[in-house]
């Protein structure tokens, strides 16, 4: 994992529960929390910081991920403009991951792990948007697509349909786009 998402849960977690939250959170998971953006972690490390995230809210990991991805949206358009400014919503970003928004964190970002994601728009008012990926983060792809939404000041409607925590081979994510 590199170090970006480390830098951005700190950021997330700092700015809404205070940078002595951050220091608790990392002696919970027994981690040293020097983190660089451009280094490169073990995946381990994110888990136990969601774990003791979780363990300390009383709350499923799933919800952490969800939160963090939608308060790190904002966080990486400040970051990175460029990579939102070309989009006039939601679903054209979304649509760029693969092709746009991925090699550009490759590249700002080598060795990046990202993962892979498939596009369906042959129903009406719908986007089916699989996911593929070994760390399996479908909950933080989920917090993304809503933190996203928010980000263009647009509502979504999303379901998961598959999931690979339940079994099947990828994640599948439905996506109905709501007036705001």
């Amino acid at each position: 994992m590199k170090g970006i998402v480390f830098n951005l849960l700190e950021e997330a977690v700092s700015s809404t529960y205070g940078d002595a939250a951050w220091d608790r959170l990392l002696d919970a998971a027994g981690l040293e929390g020097a983190y660089t953006s451009l280094g490169s972690y073990d995946d381990a490390e994110i888990a136990a910081l969601v774990r003791a995230a979780a363990d300390a809210l009383d709350i499923p990991e799933d919800t952490v991920l969800r939160w963090f991805g939608r308060r790190a949206m904002p966080l990486l358009a400040r970051r990175y403009p460029v990579i939102f400014d070309s989009h006039a919503n939601v679903r054209s970003f979304l649509l760029s991951l693969n092709n746009i928004i991925h090699p550009e964190v490759c590249k700002l970002y080598p060795g990046a792990r990202t993962p892979v994601f498939a596009f369906d728009t042959s129903v009406a008012g719908v986007l089916k948007i699989g996911y593929d990926s070994p760390r399996r983060l479908c909950a933080l792809a989920d917090g993304f697509m809503h933190g996203a939404a928010t980000l263009f000041g647009e509502r979504i409607e999303l379901e998961q349909h598959e999931c690979m925590h339940r079994g099947d081979r990828r994640c599948e994510f439905h996506v109905r786009f709501e007036p705001a």
